[in-house]
């Protein structure tokens, strides 16, 4: 492609919570049309098969190696944009929910490039569903909080104490690393007995999750080895779950 028909793009694609097919069908459009794609580490890497034309570039975090900062990130994206044409670029979930997405709208805008959203299935209402809990239920919750963890100075989220208040389901992304301080939090305002699930890896192979209530989920994590990436579900809808076995039962039974 001569530098005159390049025509620099970005396109903001969901990969979804993990499963592959999960990802949308403008999603995997997108990724077919591409020239270059940045991914990150929660992306499943099978999706990549589908951006056979593509340039691939790893942006995310590798073990023992911290994120690259998102002003680089950023400049490659404007820097590819304008050397190859259509960028990718390929976020875990929804883009737009906690994964820094508008920065980079804002900085490929600032140089006149072109920016389209494709939305994904983000692991918010996946992950509970991956393992039967609905995040409303009429009779036992009317809402739900989502929130996330580790906010920029490393501290908990000042909504996490009036979400503590609340009747509602909340949903915890990015917090196990501070578990104890939020089932603190959450014991000054609901009962020690208030249901709590984890789920780590939602939607993909290696899924695991436990449940238990504020006052043992701390005992049950570390008895299960349950780590990150991972969300924590507080709420009475918790002990609606649907058992697994009964979803599975449903999903064999369906006519093919």
């Amino acid at each position: 492609m001569s530098v005159q028909q390049i025509q620099p793009k970005l396109t903001l694609v969901g990969a979804g919570p993990g499963d592959k097919d999960l990802i949308s069908i403008k999603g995997m459009k997108a990724l077919q049309a591409a020239d270059v794609i940045l991914y990150d580490a929660l992306v499943n890497p099978e999706l990549l098969d589908h951006a056979t034309n593509a340039k691939k570039v790893f942006v995310g975090k590798r073990a023992g190696h911290h994120y690259l900062p998102q002003e680089e990130i950023n400049q490659l994206i404007i820097d590819f944009a304008f050397s190859h044409g259509h960028v990718v670029r390929l976020k875990g979930g929804d883009p737009l929910v906690f994964g820094r997405g508008q920065e980079e709208i804002n900085a490929a805008s600032a140089f006149g490039i072109q920016v389209e959203i494709i939305p994904g299935i983000s692991s918010v209402t996946s992950a509970p569903a991956s393992i039967g809990i609905p995040v409303t239920c009429r009779g036992v919750s009317e809402s739900f909080w989502v929130i996330t963890g580790t906010t920029q100075s490393n501290s908990l989220s000042k909504d996490l104490p009036l979400s503590a208040q609340s009747s509602a389901t909340v949903l915890i992304l990015m917090g196990l690393g501070k578990l104890s301080l939020i089932t603190q939090l959450f014991s000054m305002y609901r009962s020690k007995d208030e249901p709590v699930a984890i789920v780590q890896n939602a939607t993909w192979d290696n899924q695991q999750f436990v449940t238990g209530t504020l006052s043992d989920i701390e005992a049950k994590v570390r008895e299960q080895q349950i780590g990150t990436p991972g969300i924590i579900i507080i709420g009475e809808v918790v002990k609606h779950r649907s058992p697994l076995e009964i979803l599975k039962a449903n999903q064999l039974s369906q006519p093919e």
